[in-house]
């Protein structure tokens, strides 16, 4: 067996600073650190390979050997809440002590800007910290580190909560932790892993992306050398062309194209004025889709121009493009363009097509997420030589709908590049540098707060969460411990008219978790945002519901959880009749009375509603829909929401009309 150090005393200044020391910890393991209380405990770090390593703790102790790469790992029985104790962990005569450690509850936070911002910019700031005097509960910051591959360690240190510590510490994590250790009566370790401004793909673990097909191509390629990036771009525009071709963005076989839609003599009769540039969703609620409008704007050839070639600008398409000039292709511009969606479009006209007099500009756009067709740029006609001064096309053209893709085709999402590896918002990459070296610490749960860089991707983003969570889990080897989820608050401005809504479809998502994942739960949000404000201030709320579904679905407390969650409808007499879950005491209203609904016919037109509560039921209706079939609640970035049960919770945005 090989022996660790040589003197003890020596071991205190190698620990200290040395790089020669051969016994230290994982760096999870360090002063006034939290342990889980109630299961298998396992400690970890690092010695000399083949040295045997005893761990000793609250009068419990466990012994293991390094492997050949000096990695150790002990797994100490569970215990009950309790301390401070000392961790001692020895290898021969060298010695590694921890002090003031707790038993208790450990719960990570996790997600983007809103779970990371911090308690000095929430509601009441100087008065919360002032009062954040609990030495039981413990915080952990997880430096900011995105690493191409699994990071088998992570610096930090725990601190006792402290007016001092307390206002630079993830606000949500804070106070949800805060709602715990009130109610428990135990101390609670919280761990905060967590940045700003990053999507949910760079926090999945690669095997998550192996667990639905809308994912499959992104683990495909994450299953290449990183250093072969070539290979790695071919795998991602095979996906990307599949996806386009299931979208239809193909010029041959469109309506547009079949019907002369190009052409110079077509008859535009019912064909709308627009003005560009400017994105179609900006022309009306009606024109809030994803698909295929074709532009025509008419322009006068001066004689002189005849025969020569011209150089035609439009801009920037957003996403791609087919462009004619009097009915034959003069350009297109495709996914095999970096930043198509950005890149300006600026195409040759041969010089055979260049008459005097009237002529035809016609563009077919496909916009397959966000927003559609000119979004900006110089839009002019001139000759590739001479001097002469360009015919302006920004103003009026006319525009035509060819298609309107199904939202659920696109809420199973376009494949992701992989990137960059080790980039921020490069797929696995903030799992490998700030998840990965967590694993296996003992936790009780996380709570999640992210989705505003994921808004519009509906039921994608529930196959990704269902692998993030599906790969935190494996990693951790505990089972389907819990896991909490926040959905997004109302953010930008009030809708005067029902709509589509990105944000609408990111939280149907979130709702659609607690389906699909087990042991997973909610905190809806949708009241306490802020429509100027992306990181709406009052925290304090958001961790004490999801302190409210810990307390009862994680340690069994009878108290009230979720609000009203949508289950089944009917119609009868030209009203749809929606029942609950979760009414808690009955279902309220805030306010005179309800808002927030909408109702739609066999058409799917959807108008504001009249809403009122009958019992354990809400009825909708409106005298301009005689056969409504189907209602929606909430269904817009920023909606006028007050439906509540008796315990003060709100019910979720839902749409009965399609999932």
């Amino acid at each position: 067996m090989v022996r660790c150090g040589r003197m003890a005393f020596v071991v205190v200044l190698m620990l200290a600073g040395s790089a020669e020391a051969a016994l230290r910890l994982g760096g999870l393991f360090s002063d006034h650190m939290v342990v889980q209380r109630g299961i298998a405990v396992p400690v970890w770090g690092w010695a000399e390979p083949g040295a045997k390593v005893i761990v000793e703790f609250a009068g419990r102790a466990a012994d293991g050997q390094a492997g050949s790469d000096g990695r150790w790992r002990v797994t100490l029985a569970a215990m009950a809440a309790g301390g401070p104790f000392e961790l001692v962990v020895r290898c021969g005569e060298e010695e590694v002590r921890v002090g003031d450690v707790l038993v208790g509850e450990v719960w990570i936070g996790s997600g983007q800007s809103n779970m990371a911002w911090p308690v000095w910019a929430s509601a009441n700031a100087s008065e919360e910290a002032a009062a954040a005097d609990w030495p039981r509960i413990r915080l952990y910051t997880v430096p900011q580190v995105p690493s191409a591959e699994p990071a088998d360690d992570v610096k930090g240190a725990w601190a006792l909560c402290t007016p001092e510590t307390v206002p630079h510490f993830s606000a949500v994590l804070y106070y949800f932790g805060r709602e715990l250790h009130r109610e428990l009566d135990v101390p609670v370790g919280l761990i905060n892993s967590s940045w700003g401004g990053t999507n949910a793909e760079t926090w999945t673990p690669k095997e998550g992306f192996a667990s639905d097909p809308a994912l499959r191509p992104t683990y495909e390629q994450l299953r290449l050398d990183p250093k072969d990036a070539a290979a790695g771009r071919k795998v991602y525009m095979k996906a990307l062309a599949d996806w386009e071709e299931a979208t239809d963005r193909s010029d041959t076989g469109n309506v547009g194209f079949e019907q002369g839609w190009a052409k110079p003599n077509l008859e535009t009769g019912d064909w709308v004025a627009v003005t560009a540039p400017g994105q179609w969703q900006y022309y009306g609620d009606e024109w809030n889709f994803n698909g295929v409008v074709w532009f025509r704007r008419e322009v006068t050839i001066p004689e002189s121009w005849a025969g020569r070639e011209l150089t035609l600008s439009l801009g920037a398409v957003d996403d791609f493009d087919t462009t004619y000039f009097n009915g034959e292709r003069v350009g297109a511009t495709g996914s095999e363009t970096t930043s198509y969606w950005v890149a300006p479009r600026e195409y040759r006209v041969p010089g055979r097509l260049v008459r005097p007099g009237r002529a035809v500009v016609a563009v077919r756009a496909f916009d397959h997420y966000g927003g559609g067709g000119f979004s900006g740029g110089e839009m002019k006609l001139v000759p590739v030589e001479g001097e002469e001064a360009a015919i302006d096309l920004t103003g009026t053209w006319l525009c035509k709908v060819e298609r309107k893709l199904e939202p659920k085709r696109f809420d199973l999402g376009k494949p992701m590049d992989a990137g960059v590896p080790g980039a921020v918002n490069s797929p696995v990459s903030l799992y490998n540098g700030m998840i990965h070296p967590l694993a296996p610490y003992a936790i009780r749960g996380a709570i999640w707060y992210q989705g505003e860089s994921n808004a519009g991707q509906g039921r994608y983003y529930t196959a990704l969460m269902s692998g993030l969570i599906g790969g935190w889990r494996k990693v951790w080897g505990q089972g389907d411990f819990a896991f909490g989820v926040v959905q997004l608050a109302n953010f930008q401005s009030r809708a005067a008219e029902p709509g589509e809504s990105g944000w609408a479809r990111l939280r149907e998502a979130q709702l659609k978790i607690l389906d699909d994942v087990a042991n997973a739960g909610l905190a809806v949000a949708i009241d306490i945002g802020d429509a100027e404000d992306i990181h709406p201030k009052n925290k304090q709320e958001v961790g004490r519901r999801l302190g409210l579904w810990a307390r009862a679905k994680v340690y069994g407390e009878e108290v009230a959880y979720s609000g009203p969650i949508y289950r089944s409808m009917e119609v009868r007499d030209g009203k749809v009749y929606l029942r609950f879950d979760h009414v808690d005491g009955g279902l309220a209203v805030r306010g005179e009375k309800l808002a927030g609904f909408a109702i739609a016919g066999p058409d799917q037109r959807f108008v504001w509603a009249e809403a009122a509560i009958e019992g354990d039921r809400v009825a909708v209706w409106s005298d301009q829909v005689s056969k409504p079939a189907a209602v929606r609640y909430g269904w817009a970035d920023n909606p006028e929401c007050n439906l509540y049960n008796e315990a003060g919770l709100p019910a979720s945005p839902f749409r009965t009309d399609a999932w």
